[in-house]
């Protein structure tokens, strides 16, 4: 039963893991294959995030209790049970760090976003020079914004960007002789599958 059940406990600690930073792991793999849309499909999980985070730490803190506690020996002082491979020390070690990385994976996620052709801002023209907020339904999670900001900075004539998930926003300046607004907005939605619903800016295109 306590063989059973602390395979279990990994199991559960490994996947709860991994379902806690599901939602910003589709952006990641949509960028890497190079296919668009895809990156709100699980963002439904995200308000589970700090429950399945508990059951995580709980499941794998259960494994290593089982792991750690002395084992029950026979009149003659050999163990009982012999450790299983999934038993050991370093199985469990490799779990845990796994579990670790899934779990900080929106924070870390922006190294997967790495191209930036991002116009330098001292060769535009002052007064071609624009910015506009865009409203963006969708965003759950820091990998979110970094999917976005990615999204925006691969296009010539962006000269900055920066999106946030709790304000549901992306601010972005850009040389408007090379592309404007709608341009941005309809780039953020073919690369990530949110949905702009909104337009701020204090300039007419």
């Amino acid at each position: 039963m306590q063989e059973g059940g602390n395979k279990k406990a990994i199991i559960t600690g490994v996947f709860a893991a991994l379902a806690a930073s599901s939602c910003c792991i589709p952006p990641v793999v949509a960028a890497i294959v190079g296919v668009g849309g895809a990156s709100s499909a699980l963002s439904w999980m995200e308000p589970f995030r700090p429950y399945l985070i508990g059951l995580a730490i709980v499941a794998i803190g259960y494994a290593w209790y089982s792991n750690l506690k002395p084992k029950k020996a026979d009149d003659c002082g050999c163990e009982i049970e012999k450790t299983k491979w999934y038993q050991t020390k370093t199985f469990l070690i490799g779990m845990t760090l796994f579990a670790a990385l899934s779990i900080g994976f929106p924070y870390y996620s922006g190294v997967f976003f790495t191209s930036d052709n991002t116009t330098n801002m001292s060769t535009v023209n002052k007064n071609n020079i624009s910015e506009v907020k865009i409203s963006i339904d969708g965003m759950t999670c820091v990998g979110c914004e970094h999917h976005v900001e990615g999204a925006v900075n691969n296009m010539q004539g962006v000269l900055e960007s920066s999106a946030s998930f709790d304000s549901g926003t992306a601010i972005v300046k850009y040389d408007k002789s090379k592309l404007n607004k709608e341009e941005i907005g309809e780039a953020i939605e073919a690369a990530t599958g949110y949905k702009i619903t909104r337009f701020n800016t204090d300039e007419n295109e």
